[in-house]
């Protein structure tokens, strides 16, 4: 078959500086026989240049309707926006982060476009979600450092300094989840010099934890141990993902009042719903908010502000899986590719992941 052509529009969320595909990715896509378009300063936000592009043989179009028009294969980074889903028709194949989880309304839109749509974080190999890794890895770095940010007194923090200094104690960091999230948030704060905890049900998870972050502690994960941890927490992050589900909550509000007013909650999981109640969606221009007393950040595309590092990470993973998708249609490449189909979603309209479907209560 011939190959499919690829489309990489400009990220129309809010704040979102990240772009799915580098030009040195759409020069190998290119280079292999895959006609690629770019929306106009679809790079501009992880420093890329049109002129990049264009240098790398792919065709600079000026608007979104005009490159749906004319790729088969969309290559994202956020889910689509309310305007690109009209775009989007039955012909298209969808590549993106989707969360759909975390809406409904964004579910049935996809059903309705008849598209088929492929999520990164839902791909699995082994035991490793290696599309979302990257990603896990940038934010979980970054939670503590906007953490530790937040908790100055000018900000409305505790004033708090988490690595503390000779003659006073560290501040305390309470991690949910040691996954890779939690993993790369243990390592800066524990770097620091933060008294860092990590909560993980999983007990070869917490002996391999204990060997790897020995400056970390390890404790089980329940609920006693949280009301025992929470009064005594300076930055509490949480980084707890069921892939493709939404996230449970194992903080409710009454327990949030157990923090010290001015403590600060890093909610990494806003993505699938987050792991605390009180949590909502925040931008990066608007990050924070304040409930029972606790600072919540909670930025919805937190990888986003560090946008040329996060895309070079990105693409790292998920070009092999494009050109695969662009040279062989998404049929043939689950064929060449079974852990793609873990990504597969949606499909002629139907809903093919069981945790969104419980998640909205679609048959």
């Amino acid at each position: 078959m011939a190959a499919l052509k690829v489309g990489c529009p400009k990220e129309i969320k809010e704040q979102e500086n990240r772009v799915a595909l580098t030009p040195g990715g759409a020069r190998q896509l290119v280079r292999k026989g895959a006609e690629v378009f770019v929306q106009k300063g679809a790079g501009d936000g992880a420093a890329y240049a049109d002129e990049e592009y264009e240098q790398a043989g792919a065709l600079l179009v000026d608007h979104a309707d005009e490159l749906f028009a004319s790729a088969e294969l969309i290559v994202k980074v956020k889910e689509p926006q309310e305007a690109e889903i009209s775009m989007l028709r039955p012909e298209h194949v969808l590549f993106t982060y989707l969360h759909l989880a975390a809406s409904r309304e964004l579910t049935l839109g996809l059903m309705g476009s008849g598209a088929t749509a492929i999520g990164y974080e839902t791909v699995r190999v082994g035991d490793r979600l290696p599309l979302l890794e990257p990603m896990s890895e940038v934010a979980g770095r970054m939670s503590v450092l906007v953490g530790a940010y937040h908790l100055a007194k000018h900000t409305g923090g505790r004033g708090t300094l988490l690595g503390g200094v000779p003659g006073v104690l560290p501040g305390r960091v309470t991690i949910l989840g040691g996954g890779t999230c939690g993993v790369n948030a243990a390592k800066v704060a524990t770097g620091i010099g933060a008294e860092t905890t990590i909560l993980e049900l999983s007990s070869e998870r917490m002996t391999w934890l204990d060997t790897a972050l020995p400056a970390a502690r390890t404790l089980y994960s329940s609920e006693s141990a949280l009301v025992d941890l929470l009064p005594h927490t300076d930055l509490l992050i949480g980084a707890v993902l069921v892939p493709g589900a939404r996230a449970p909550k194992l903080v409710d509000r009454e327990m949030l009042r157990l923090m010290k007013p001015g403590a600060v909650l890093v909610d990494i999981a806003v993505d699938q719903g987050g792991c605390i109640e009180t949590t909502r969606p925040t931008t990066h221009e608007k990050p924070i908010f304040t409930e029972e007393g606790v600072i919540h950040y909670c930025v919805a595309n937190m990888p986003g502000a560090f946008a040329r590092t996060s895309t070079q990470a990105l693409t790292s993973v998920t070009l092999p899986y494009i050109e695969t998708l662009a040279l062989h249609g998404a049929e043939e490449t689950i064929k060449i590719q079974p852990e793609l189909s873990g990504g597969l979603q949606i499909a002629e309209g139907e809903l093919l992941c069981h945790q969104v479907r419980e998640a909205h209560e679609i048959d």
